[in-house]
């Protein structure tokens, strides 16, 4: 049987050896629910860069620029790091670069995979039925916090555990900690994420819109994978 394993923080995926492996990295709160939600409204293709100087060259370009850093919108872009971006405005066919704190990071450091897929609560069982269909072994790449483990993103890894019951063995501890921490949630999860530390600091910039909403399971039957440089729809 084919195994899944988590990486906790970026600062641990070297570590892993990720030639034969697809990697699904997530950033529940909020790159990777961006990802899926404007790939799912039309956005053409992403590029997930690291920093501000590239997304801001990108934009000059004629690239739509979504920028975040420590949960804020930066100057000077079109977006920040709110899923409704993608929803409330017209980005159908555009091209967007995006570069925020912890996810397009992880996205970056996973490129010597098999495959990189962007997952997020938002798109959990239609990733769990494409892995079904795939035979390589997993890995779950949590973005964390500025290279701290987040227990939302751990969280996200156990609910896709939960979802390949029966197809996946569980490689280490870190996928151990992952599944009881997604079964401690009862499926409620804005409950029992209220009081992590990401969840706090980002309820203070009033966006419990933003936060009801990355924490909703399956609105999206769209994968992000990425093809060279580029997230696009699978």
């Amino acid at each position: 049987m084919r195994s899944i394993d988590v990486c906790l923080s970026p600062e641990l995926i070297h570590l892993y050896n990720l030639s034969d492996k697809i990697v699904v990295v997530v950033d529940v709160l909020r790159a990777t629910s961006c990802m899926t939600t404007a790939l799912a409204n039309g956005i053409e293709r992403i590029k997930p860069v690291s920093d501000l100087e590239e997304c801001r060259a990108l934009q000059a370009e004629g690239f739509l620029g979504a920028a975040e850093r420590n949960g804020q919108k930066q100057e000077g872009f079109d977006f920040g790091n709110s899923p409704f971006s993608y929803i409330d405005n017209d980005v159908k066919g555009k091209q967007l670069a995006m570069t925020t704190t912890n996810g397009t990071l992880a996205i970056n450091k996973s490129k010597d995979a098999v495959q990189v897929l962007v997952g997020s609560l938002l798109n959990l069982s239609a990733m769990a039925e494409y892995l079904k269909t795939r035979s390589e072994d997993i890995v779950v790449h949590c973005a964390g916090w500025k290279g701290r483990v987040n227990l939302e993103d751990t969280l996200y890894a156990g609910a896709l555990i939960d979802a390949l019951d029966g197809e996946v063995s569980l490689e280490n501890d870190a996928a151990m900690v992952a599944l009881a921490t997604y079964k401690a949630s009862n499926d409620e999860f804005y409950s029992f994420l209220s009081n992590c530390s990401h969840f706090r600091r980002l309820s203070k910039m009033n966006i419990e819109r933003d936060l009801r909403f990355c924490l909703t399971t399956d609105e999206f039957d769209v994968i992000p994978v990425l093809e060279g440089d580029y997230l696009v729809r699978m």
